[in-house]
């Protein structure tokens, strides 16, 4: 169950990847990509790292208890850099396109929802009685479960306000090129996951791959 942590969260990566496009000339839309850029990249690390820590406890040498502990503080570190990214584009503006002030609304209202759903799943985390290992595999199938559904939502609004010359104009600037250089999923990297779409959704896309095949359970306390 928690290998579907690790990679129901591997869609992370597509929200780096998602920065890398093209070039463009327009100084305006380039101090907004730049005032972009330089907010998201140091979130995007936050949250891999909280992917990486979730992987970390995947395996089988180690107990609920820990494993509840790692989750839950990864669920609040997410849940923190998706309300900073929503800042971030709120506190932009709206980009200097046609129907940006639409494009931003969106973009915030979904990063904040994001923010909102991790903070459940941390929630619901802390709730689980480590004790009973086979009641508590199954809440971590459940939050697995609810890991794929959030990625399904609302990755429109993110991928337009990327789009077009925005988008060209970020992945000019040196802060979106090291967010794109992250960690992306594949079998070298063991704390993603094979299944995870090779091309890349806008954000938040965390949850695009499928659960994987349910592990042994967790080491006994």
């Amino acid at each position: 169950m928690k290998k579907k942590l690790a990679a129901a969260l591997s869609g992370v990566a597509t929200l780096t990847m998602a920065l890398s496009a093209c070039g463009s000339s327009n100084s305006e839309i380039d101090n907004y990509a730049k005032s972009i850029c330089d907010q998201l990249q140091p979130q995007l690390q936050r949250i891999q790292n909280s992917n990486n820590s979730i992987a970390s406890v995947s395996g089988h040498d180690h107990t609920p208890e820990e494993v509840k502990s790692v989750d839950s503080a990864a669920f609040q570190q997410i849940t923190d850099a998706y309300k900073a990214l929503a800042n971030a584009v709120n506190n932009a503006g709206a980009p200097p396109v046609k129907d940006g002030a639409t494009l931003q609304q969106n973009a915030v209202n979904e990063l904040n929802d994001t923010s909102t759903a991790y903070a459940g799943l941390k929630k619901t985390v802390d709730g689980f009685n480590p004790g009973d290992q086979v009641t508590f595999a199954g809440g971590l199938k459940g939050v697995a479960g609810q890991l794929v559904s959030l990625g399904k939502g609302g990755d429109d609004a993110l991928s337009k306000l990327q789009s077009g010359d925005v988008g060209k104009a970020m992945a000019k600037q040196p802060s979106c090129q090291k967010a794109a250089n992250l960690p992306s999923a594949g079998p070298d990297n063991p704390a993603q996951s094979a299944s995870a779409p090779s091309q890349a959704p806008a954000v938040p896309a965390l949850a695009s791959a499928s659960p994987s095949p349910s592990p042994s359970p967790p080491k006994k306390s």
